[in-house]
């Protein structure tokens, strides 16, 4: 652990010129450019050929978190408003649910509700409430925002909104509320404004759980075409979410890793998946790096199931087998197959009769990190500097600048748009 976080982050770095940066998706997924390393040797396909590459009867293991439109804009109110002067523009960045707590809960609500946010322009607005007007389906609604306190760098936000023109109808969920009046949190850097075709090609086609404020861009690539592919080729095809979170694009700012600190991200697991993880001896590709986050820490959260369960401390309670950032560098697992830690976490799920395991990671994977369950990794090409590059150098052994580099001088295109890599270590 002392070698990884000791590592200099300046390490990985390399020249991304703007142009390079992918601003819009192809017309079609499936065109893009697929860079094969395989064993060292790099060379380059199309993606829609990817089944080709993958061994039959594999098991493949996809996110479906679907990207929720987290951005909110309110007009503070102004004594200058009569004069024809608008108010400071505050805008409210949705990073996860308060109140309540679950995801789901929180979008079927019909009234109130409240999440942690970002808040853009905070110093505009000091106090009061925020409220603005929205039309949905002929109806006025009214919706406002308090701030209630500070929860880490976010902030705790109150929503309520009621249906001004029928004062006693029910007003619309959460979820419609957000479709009506939310924008897509497209990254910063792809340096412009989301558009309406946004909404379809920042979704991966088989999306189904929101959540999300990015998207597990390497999911971009599949088409219908390319998934039958993969069934005609006897690819098993699994599903599991992890929400993205906003961190997943803050930068490693401190000049050693150890001093970064990753942000907590949620995760849903079936009960079938991990079944099926077994059958496949606890291995799987993992198509994007949130589904190698998500595979990884369900290795380390079987550990600590079986050290609960064996002490007689588990509860059943999801934050019980949160993986903390470092976890994975403080326990000695080696003799630990990974097929052995998934049964120990299957067998906490029956003794607790849970079909679903909520739980949450803030795993950092980085060189010096020992691979369990994933064999194969399907991911796009990141940012400079940043924790999915560090957990891509760990994948291939630090062989990464040699992927950059091929990238690079073929007219890969980078980023959540830009094209992407198949990764056999």
């Amino acid at each position: 652990m002392t070698e990884t976080k000791h590592i200099q982050i300046r390490d990985y770095n390399y020249p991304l010129p703007d142009e390079r940066i992918a601003k819009f998706p192809l017309p079609e997924r499936d065109s893009s450019k697929l860079l094969l390393y395989d064993k060292g040797k790099v060379s380059e396909d199309t993606f829609r050929n990817l089944p080709q590459h993958l061994p039959e009867g594999a098991l493949m293991v996809f996110n479906n978190t679907r990207v929720i439109q987290a951005r909110l804009h309110f007009r503070k109110k102004t004594e200058q408003a009569t004069s024809g002067q608008q108010g400071a523009l505050i805008e409210i960045f949705l990073l996860e649910p308060a109140a309540p707590a679950e995801y789901q809960e929180n979008f079927i609500q019909r009234g109130q509700c409240s999440w942690y946010c970002l808040v853009g322009n905070l110093k505009k607005w000091k106090e009061g409430k925020l409220s603005r007007e929205i039309e949905i389906e002929g109806q006025t609604i009214v919706l406002t925002a308090e701030r209630k306190g500070t929860h880490g760098t976010s902030h705790r936000i109150d929503f309520e909104w009621k249906t001004e023109s029928n004062p006693g109808s029910t007003p619309p969920s959460w979820a419609e509320l957000l479709e009506a009046i939310g924008e897509l949190p497209i990254p910063p850097y792809l340096n412009r404004q989301a558009e309406e075709r946004d909404k379809t090609t920042y979704q991966t086609v088989y999306s189904k759980i929101k959540g999300s404020v990015a998207a597990p861009t390497a999911g971009l690539h599949f088409t219908d075409r390319v998934l039958a592919e993969l069934d005609a080729r006897k690819i098993d095809r699994e599903e599991v979410t992890l929400h993205v979170g906003a961190g997943t694009f803050r930068p490693v700012k401190s000049e050693e890793i150890g001093g970064h600190d990753m942000h907590t991200e949620h995760i849903a697991v079936h009960k079938q998946t991990l079944e099926k993880l077994i059958r496949h001896e606890g291995w799987a590709i993992a198509v994007g790096t949130t589904s190698v986050r998500t595979l990884e820490s369900l290795y380390y959260m079987g550990l600590k199931a079986k050290e609960l369960m064996t002490q007689g401390l588990d509860t059943g309670e999801a934050e019980e087998l949160l993986v903390k950032q470092w976890d994975p560098y403080e326990k000695n697992v080696l003799e630990t197959p990974s097929e052995t830690a998934i049964r120990h976490l299957l067998t906490y799920m029956e003794k607790h009769k849970l079909e679903i395991l909520h739980s949450s990671t803030q795993i950092i994977i980085a060189p010096g990190y020992n691979y369990h369950i994933v064999r194969m990794m399907v991911t796009n090409f990141h940012q400079p500097q940043s924790t999915l590059l560090l957990l891509v150098s760990a994948f291939v052994k630090g062989d990464w600048r040699k992927i950059y580099d091929y990238a690079l001088a073929h007219d890969f295109r980078f980023l959540s748009y830009g094209d992407s890599s198949l990764l056999i270590p």
